[in-house]
């Protein structure tokens, strides 16, 4: 079995350099690692301590400034966005810890 993919692994290279372009493609993907895009690091003023609306608007004009790519602004606020729903059902499971203990010290 090895013999024979070495056969076909020939095969498409000789296709590939005749101007094939399907074996072309088939020994890059196989050859080559993906390229997958990574957004660079970035620096700009943002306080964590501040509202979410105040977050995001920071983001915003940060964005507006050229000081984020639109993209990577983007992410930030999909990032603020979980932290806030995470901070938002930690809130409320606390509430109602809360509630049901003063419920109980009633009884």
């Amino acid at each position: 079995m090895l013999d024979e993919m070495r056969n076909i692994v020939a095969v498409l290279i000789g296709k590939a350099l005749e101007g094939d372009s399907n074996s072309a493609a088939i020994l890059m993907a196989k050859c080559l690692p993906s390229i997958k895009a990574q957004a660079e690091k970035v620096n700009f003023d943002f306080d964590p301590s501040a509202s979410i609306s105040e977050q995001v608007a920071a983001v915003l004009d940060g964005v507006a400034r050229g000081q984020l790519a639109p993209d990577v602004g983007r992410l930030i606020i999909d990032g603020i966005k979980s932290l806030s729903d995470v901070r938002a059902s930690e809130e409320l499971a606390a509430r109602i810890e809360a509630l049901e203990a003063a419920s109980d010290a009633r009884k």
